[in-house]
């Protein structure tokens, strides 16, 4: 809708996590590079984890593009909530093993038949699991029965658990330290600096056909209250960024200036401030609030301590 009106050919914010926008900063750099060399050197379990919303999901994406591209065998379960039949049932699938037999002893047998056969082929498997924190004890402790299926000296399968800060509270849990104890490499995604965000948005706009860097779309004004508000968390950033592109193009505006930021910021109330997951985790009966409400909690208040007029004190100076 806006692209022709902004000189863009793609839409450079949308929400899908496409490896193509992964902005590659010092530190997603290290994330990636720790995550090739846990698979590469046949660690076993990796963890990868990160607040909601900082890409943990994209930069999964690249290394799946990484991987295609080698001598690799790879299964991405995205859907966490399973139960341990589940669990087999899908990763035979994503391997495309065929298995006619729901005995577990019988799926293991050729889990493993097939893991030696890619092993003395010279291919690597790699198991992938999004929003690891999702996953229950029991299936959890089934992925560490699967660091069993080895040789004399290596692993068979290496497993990549991605999840947000609950999923390293969970593994704390006496119930899983012989999980925990088998976590060789951890890695970890971050919000991105004010000027890390400045890259970011330049970026996705050229990689969307930008000619001008950006500057002609978003002030560096503009790109300043993109970081205020959303805290470096590159979803809020796609999210901001979208809308008020919509909204530029609705009301004919370019470039886009810190109010219309602050215009998207008031449309989808980020005013309210709500309360945020305690420390340690939720409690049975507990209401639920996520990781990303304590994220826009931030921002929320950041945008009614700016709208809002300043508060006079009766019978106090200045000081």
């Amino acid at each position: 809708m806006y692209k022709g009106f902004f000189g863009l050919k793609d839409n450079p914010f949308n929400v899908s996590p496409d490896p193509r926008y992964l902005l590659m900063t010092k530190e997603v750099e290290e994330a990636l590079s720790t995550l090739v060399y846990g698979i590469q050197t046949r660690k076993g379990i990796i963890t990868l984890t990160g607040e909601v919303g900082t890409g943990k999901t994209t930069l999964i994406n690249r290394l799946l593009d990484w991987l295609r591209g080698r001598r690799a065998r790879t299964a991405f379960l995205f859907n966490s909530r399973m139960s341990s039949m589940q669990l087999f049932d899908f990763v035979l699938a994503e391997f495309e093993i065929v298995c006619h037999s729901q005995s577990k002893s019988q799926q293991l047998m050729k889990l493993n038949q097939w893991l030696l056969e890619r092993y003395q082929a010279g291919e690597t498997a790699i198991l992938i699991v999004d929003e690891a924190q999702n996953l229950t004890l029991s299936v959890l402790e089934e992925i560490r029965m699967l660091t069993n299926l080895e040789t004399s000296t290596e692993k068979l399968l290496q497993i990549v658990l991605s999840g947000q800060p609950e999923l390293e509270e969970k593994l704390k849990l006496p119930e899983l330290r012989q999980l925990r104890q088998r976590i060789m490499i951890r890695a970890k995604t971050k919000p991105l600096s004010k000027e890390q965000t400045n890259d970011y948005v330049l970026e996705r706009l050229r990689i969307a056909g930008a000619t001008n860097t950006g500057q002609a779309i978003f002030s560096a004004k503009a790109l300043e209250a993109v970081h205020m508000f959303s805290l470096g968390i590159p979803r809020v950033i796609n999210l901001l960024c979208e809308h008020s592109l919509i909204n530029g193009y609705a009301q004919q505006k370019r470039p886009i200036e810190p109010e219309g930021i602050e215009e998207v910021a008031r449309e989808f109330q980020l005013d309210e401030v709500e309360p945020v997951a305690p420390p340690g985790g939720l409690q049975p009966g507990a209401d639920v609030y996520t990781s990303e409400a304590f994220i826009q909690n931030l921002g929320h208040a950041l945008l009614r301590f700016r709208l809002s007029p300043p508060v006079s004190t009766p019978g106090r100076g200045r000081k």
